[in-house]
């Protein structure tokens, strides 16, 4: 496979990590120096949700990694290979580890919609559990077909 067909998907890759890396650098600091500052009662909400978005930033650049890495196995022409298979899996525990955490943390949404009065940072706290599953149960399916593939590959090669 030519190389520059998954350049694209790598230069994604970096433009997804950047603004998640700005965030975590920037702005998380700057919200909690102001939760330090000011708000009463709901320091410990924030913090925690803090707490959570910077945890939740170790898994989520392992994900990317092992998606570059996905695609340079692609580039290699291992598209085919148990190294593929592993770097889905990778993904997938990723991606359940993200899910995870946020399910965790929704008590912490909950909390802090009910003192802000706002229901719609509930949505936003089930939107951050329910879009890393759906990236867990794609990679879990891509897995499995790229299991099946791979048998049916070296089942072929047997054959002949």
């Amino acid at each position: 496979m030519k190389r520059g067909s998954t350049l694209f998907l790598k230069l994604a890759i970096f433009v997804i990590g950047t603004p998640v890396l700005a965030f975590c650098i920037f702005m998380i600091p700057v919200i909690a120096r102001n939760v330090r500052e000011g708000i009463s009662g709901w320091d410990y909400v924030i913090l925690g949700i803090l707490l959570i978005m910077y945890g939740s930033a170790i898994p989520f650049y392992m994900a990317l990694y092992q998606a570059f890495q996905l695609l340079s196995y692609i580039d290699k022409n291992q598209a085919f290979s148990e190294l593929s298979v592993i770097a889905l899996k990778k993904i997938k525990n990723c991606a359940i580890t993200i899910s995870g955490m946020y399910v965790i943390g929704l008590p912490l949404f909950y909390i802090f919609a009910e003192l802000d009065d706002a229901p719609g940072v509930i949505i936003i706290g089930m939107m951050l559990v329910f879009a890393p599953m759906v990236i867990a149960v794609f990679a879990a399916v891509l897995q499995r077909l790229l299991q099946e593939a791979i048998h049916i590959k070296s089942e072929n090669d047997l054959t002949v």
